[in-house]
């Protein structure tokens, strides 16, 4: 069974200090204030979240999703802390830092997404699209299996480790330098591309690591002692603050995408506030909403009323099953175990959101331009830093590039790597704008 005492270290990535209780009390916090004032955390600003970046009606991106997640990630780590406390008065001196849940998954919660490229999931998909069936095929090769399994199934979960552990040249050693606690508690799904897409095993749906960061995942889970299976691939039982960290996201798109739905008149009024009260838990609500005539107004109180109230339900959840999850045993998503009739009117919002949203032309466009422009980015970027002789245009090519992405390795695993850490890194107008410009569609100015 893992142990929270081993699972909520403080050391941080790249260091061997080791802090005592009363310092690792504030690096926590400090992991949440790294991320804010970042580079790559700033650039989720102008990356999609589900529809098209707000034009004049405000709907959401990855930034302000990011930090919507976070703020959820606290209340449930908070609340699991206060459930603890109370079952067990003496846990704060048999477990020093498990006070600090929330503040580890809500500095989790503020890199789930770091990684995702441009253009939400299709940006994933464009990129796995161009090794797969596109031009890069021809590098298949060169490439180990486990390899070829990375850059065939890109996952931005994996990502997000890498910008995270990283040493990016010119950037310095350990990266961000973050807790081991909050970067595990990012890894979703811990395990190697090749061992990954078991849509039984909830760990291993999709990917946490890449080959190149497989040694680092190996130094991080062990030191936090995580449970690991047997095997030829590298698969490990999840952090248990994966789940928190999970259902702080889970809960934010399920609400959230319905209030910006309902901003584009995608859905309306009415069957936004049907969804949202059935999930919501509050006997004075008809009579408050009968007294607010805006329609925003009316569906902002349901949206933090579901979203308390989901909240509760999933830290409950956490709490009733934390044996099973520090066994490894638990195979459920925590908002796929809260109970009725919560559940099912999740179940009819995730059914809604499939055929009304996420298949909406505006999102559907999306998707399709982020195929076109990403897949066009790697056709030219991809063959022009392997070529060793590189023509001059080639040459211009890779002079767009900044340094930091430049790697000494010659091997073509790591140049192909080196290219998706440029192109995954582009902000949805960068990428575009890019893109138009290498194809002769727009010509820079100086102004």
């Amino acid at each position: 069974m893992m142990k929270w005492e081993q699972l909520l270290s403080a050391r941080r990535w790249g260091s061997t200090k080791e802090l005592d209780h009363e310092e690792a009390r504030s690096e926590f916090q400090r992991d949440y204030d790294r991320l804010i004032f970042s580079s790559p955390f700033r650039r989720l600003q102008n990356k999609t979240q589900v529809f098209p970046l707000p034009g004049s009606i405000f709907v959401h991106n990855r930034l302000t999703h990011s930090l919507e997640v976070a703020s959820v990630g606290r209340s449930l780590g908070r609340i699991f802390y206060n459930k603890l406390r109370k079952s067990k008065p003496d846990i704060n001196t048999r477990l020093p830092l498990i006070e600090e849940t929330g503040n580890i998954v809500a500095a989790a919660c503020l890199a789930h997404d770091l990684g995702n490229p441009a253009f939400g999931h299709s940006g994933e998909a464009a990129i796995s699209h161009y090794f797969e069936q596109g031009e890069g095929q021809k590098y298949r090769e060169w490439l180990t299996p486990e390899q070829w399994a990375d850059v065939c199934r890109f996952e931005g979960n994996a990502n997000a480790l890498r910008i995270l552990t990283h040493d990016f040249k010119g950037k310095g050693q350990g990266s961000f330098s973050l807790t081991y606690a909050t970067l595990a508690a990012i890894v979703k799904y811990p395990c190697a591309s090749i061992a990954g897409h078991e849509k039984k095993q909830i760990h291993r749906k999709k990917y946490g690591f890449f080959q190149a960061e497989q040694e680092s995942f190996r130094v991080l889970a062990d030191a936090l002692g995580l449970e690991r299976e047997e095997g030829q691939n590298l698969i490990y039982k999840r952090h248990p603050l994966v789940y928190l960290v999970e259902a702080a996201d889970d809960i934010c798109y399920n609400i959230i995408d319905l209030e910006d739905a309902h901003r584009l008149k995608i859905l309306s009024t009415e069957e936004v506030e049907s969804l949202m009260m059935g999930v919501c838990d509050d006997d004075s609500l008809p009579k408050r909403l009968s007294a607010i005539e805006d329609a925003e107004a009316r569906i902002s109180l349901l949206r933090a009323k579901a979203i308390s109230r989901l909240i509760s339900e999933c830290s409950e959840v956490f709490f009733r099953e934390q044996t099973a999850i520090l066994e490894g045993n638990f195979n459920y998503a925590l908002l796929d175990r809260i109970s009725e009739p919560y559940l099912s009117a999740v179940n009819l919002i995730k059914k809604i959101s499939r055929e009304r949203i996420y298949k909406h032309p505006t999102v559907v466009q999306i998707e399709v331009a982020g195929y076109k422009v990403i897949g066009g980015l790697l056709e030219e970027f991809v063959p022009a830093y392997l070529n060793h002789n590189r023509t001059s245009y080639q040459a211009m090519l890779v002079d767009l590039m900044p340094r930091q992405f430049y790697t000494d390795n010659t091997d073509v695993y790591s140049k192909i790597l080196s290219v998706l850490d440029f192109v995954s890194g582009m902000t949805d107008l960068y990428a575009v704008e890019l893109y138009r410009r290498i194809k002769g569609m727009t010509f820079p100015s100086l102004a």
